[in-house]
């Protein structure tokens, strides 16, 4: 089994920089990719948009309140 070294926090990083590997290398690999980043925002953007939603259907059958102008159809349970 071929033994793996590893590099020290406090070592000199082995990219060449002239940096310590924790002040380089090691926060490029702990970082979280591009693609991996979006996938966050849109599940977030999904969550969000999901709440809002359900939140304002709600309480629009819950209270049966319309905006101005309009009246609460029973028959359909919204707003016309």
């Amino acid at each position: 089994m071929a033994r793996v070294s590893r590099v020290g926090r406090n070592k000199s990083c082995p990219c060449g920089s002239g940096k310590k590997y924790k002040q380089c290398c090691e926060r490029k690999e702990s970082r979280l990719s591009p693609a991996a980043w979006l996938a966050i925002a849109g599940i977030a953007a999904a969550v969000l948009a999901a709440l809002v939603f359900s939140f304002s259907s709600a309480t629009q059958v819950a209270t049966g309140i319309c905006p101005p102008g309009q009246v609460w159809s029973m028959d359909h349970g919204h707003c016309h």
